[in-house]
């Protein structure tokens, strides 16, 4: 009987701490959960549901090597929009993308989403990622 209980408690134990999530999984969950609701309210209707944008107008949103590279630039694109030509993945678009009202958080949180969405894994962006970027916009 004492050998079930302390199994049992064991099995408990083990179940407890395998569901625990260290603080940064935790922050990731709330940016990419808090993301992918911006992301439908905000983004969805141009960039689709699934991010592959829409003809020659809207870019995918599934081009990790372009977001990699364009990193610190994101915050400001989402912030302030975006006008002219951008080349990605060997296509060009001519769209324009509208400024938008969104907080450094939500941007923080929508950009967590998007960069670790559609094929890409890139981490959590935070909100002081977002500030500092937004600090260097021109």
């Amino acid at each position: 009987m004492k050998l079930k209980v302390i199994s049992g408690i064991c099995l408990l134990l083990a179940a407890f701490l395998y569901s625990c999530q260290s603080e940064d999984e935790l922050e990731f969950s709330r940016y990419y959960s808090a993301g992918n609701v911006i992301y439908q309210n905000k983004c969805q209707n141009c960039h689709g549901k699934n991010g592959e944008g829409l003809s020659a107008l809207i870019p995918p949103l599934t081009d990790s090597v372009y977001l990699k590279a364009h990193k610190d630039s994101l915050s400001c694109y989402v912030k302030y929009g975006l006008k002219g030509k951008i080349a990605l993945a060997n296509k060009t678009f001519e769209g324009e993308m509208p400024a938008n009202d969104l907080a450094p958080i939500e941007i923080a949180e929508v950009l967590t989403f998007v960069t670790n969405s559609f094929g890409n894994k890139m981490g959590t962006i935070t909100s002081q990622h977002v500030g500092d970027d937004l600090q260097k916009c021109k």
